[in-house]
This record gives C-alpha cells, structure tokens and sequence, in this order.
C-alpha cells in the first residue's frame, strides 16, 4: 500500500514572501479553513523546469475565472512559473521536487465575500526518483461506496474542499486499497483519490468526460490532445466497463501513469500503460 508522508521543510512562498515552513501564515478568518473558498494545483518540478506548465496555468486560470477570483495583471504565465522555481532554489529542491500552490479568497464576510482578491501560498517537498518509474506492482482498486461526487461546473476544479477525497482515502487504507475510486450521482465513474481513471479496450482508451464529475487532470488532458499511438476518448463508464477492460490506468500531475493489477475480481496486464509511460517519459522531462 502506497504511504506518502509530508514533513514541510525549509521555507513556503506567501504571496511571494518567504516565510520559515514551520510559522502560522493563516488567522482563524482564512476564507479556506472557513468554506474551502479556493483552489489548487499539484505540479512535479524536474531539474528546475515546471512541468506541463502551460496546463497548470490554463487550468488555474480558468478555475480563478470560475471563481470569481479578481485577478492581478500580474499574475501571468512568467510570473506564476518563477514563483515556483523561485521556492525550489529558496529550498534547494532543484532536482525532482512536488509543488503544492494553493490558492484562497481574501478575508472578510460571511459565505458573500467582500474581497475578490486572491491569495496564495506555495509548498515544495522532495521527490523520490521511484515517481519518474512506471510502478512494478499493479495498484490494488475497488469502488468507494459512501459518497458520490457531484457533476457540476465546480466538480473538475482542484477545490481546496476536497472531503469527497479525504474520505475515499481513508476507506482507501481502511480496506487495504492504494486507490479508492469514486462514483458521480448516477452510479457511473467519476475518478479516483488522487488520479484520473482510463480503461483500455482494444486498440481503444476511454476515460469519464467533465460531465461525468471528474477532476481536469493536466495528465488527461494531455493524452486527450497528444498525438499517440492509441485513440483516446472520452466515454462515461460504468463498474462493469472497468471489469471488463484488457487495463486499467490512473493519472496525475505526480505519478504520470499507474496502471492497475486488480479491481475487485477482475485483474489486469499493464502493455498500453508501459507504451503511454514511456512516451510520456520522453515528450514531458
């Protein structure tokens, strides 16, 4: 069973001050401890340069918008990027690091804000080189069955109320899974606890369309526009489509891809994965 386990060193990035890891940044009036009001991207930095940066951006940016975030001329591309490798230099994680910038409203009011301004802070943490490798053992996976994720125009934003997950999680380690996977209202599949969800059927892979509740995954996002040897689609699917897939295989800013060994009864090979994994490998590093 996969364990991650974050110990924040060195310094974060607080609207672009750097400030020790270990001091309070937050009062108790902080618009996301209070409604979960904001968002967040997890990026992988390799070798100082920000990984599928410009999909990042597009996504934040789009989710701010959405959000009725007020945002600051400054706040472009360039900008957002050297914030980050900023951080990393700061901490010296200039090789394999994991970004967390989260974004959150400006204090005041009640669940009406009175500032639309955003803020932000940035974490970073070391990676292992294992998160670069296609994972040897395939992932043990089943159906979280306690909540469903919801299928809106917020469900495919990273938002910073992420309880759907926190709770998939837990049932995660409680059942001895390494993903949990999530159902949207209509009892069809939305996506994972941290990853996108692909099955693989001949020549052929589909993964839930946003309608369906998932997160808009840079990684999915990436396969559904990329040039590969495969036809990625999108196509709602159902428990039974995943049971009688040839694969399965998640993705995320992080891991790139896992593929799947068992769902349930059913168990599964990893040869489109591998193929996926290396050209991944080769196109984003």
């Amino acid at each position: 069973m996969l364990k991650v386990f974050e110990v924040q060193v060195g310094y974060l990035s607080y609207n672009g001050k750097f400030i020790p890891a270990g001091e309070p940044v937050f009062t108790a009036d902080n618009r996301s401890f209070r409604y979960g009001d904001g968002c967040f991207e997890t990026l992988k930095v390799y070798q100082g340069k920000v990984l599928l940066a410009d999909l990042h951006y597009e996504r934040l940016m789009a989710t701010l918008h959405l959000l009725h975030f007020d945002i600051p001329a400054a706040f472009t591309k360039s900008a957002f990027i050297k914030s980050i490798t900023d951080l990393c230099e700061k901490n010296k994680m200039t090789d394999l690091t994991r970004i967390r910038f989260s974004v959150f409203r400006s204090d005041g009011g009640l669940y009406d804000p009175i500032n639309n301004l955003p803020n932000f802070v940035i974490q970073s943490w070391p990676l292992a080189k294992s998160v670069l490798e296609l994972n040897e053992s395939g992932l043990i996976t089943d159906i979280f069955p306690d909540v469903k994720k919801s299928c809106d125009k917020l469900s495919s934003i990273k938002s910073n109320n992420c309880l759907p997950y926190v709770m998939a999680a837990m049932y995660a380690r409680q059942h001895q899974l390494n993903e949990a996977i999530l159902q949207n209202p209509y009892g069809r599949i939305a996506d994972s606890t941290i990853a996108n969800v692909f099955i693989v059927k001949g020549k052929e892979i589909f993964t839930p369309p946003l309608t369906e509740g998932p997160v808009c995954g840079v990684i999915r996002k990436y396969l559904l526009q990329a040039e590969l040897p495969f036809k990625v689609k999108e196509s709602s699917l159902e428990i039974e489509d995943l049971e009688n897939a040839d694969e399965i295989f998640l993705t995320n800013a992080i891991y790139g891809i896992r593929w799947v060994g068992t769902f349930r009864d059913s168990s599964y090979g990893n040869a489109t994965a591998v193929v996926l994994h290396e050209l991944l490998h080769e196109n984003i590093l």
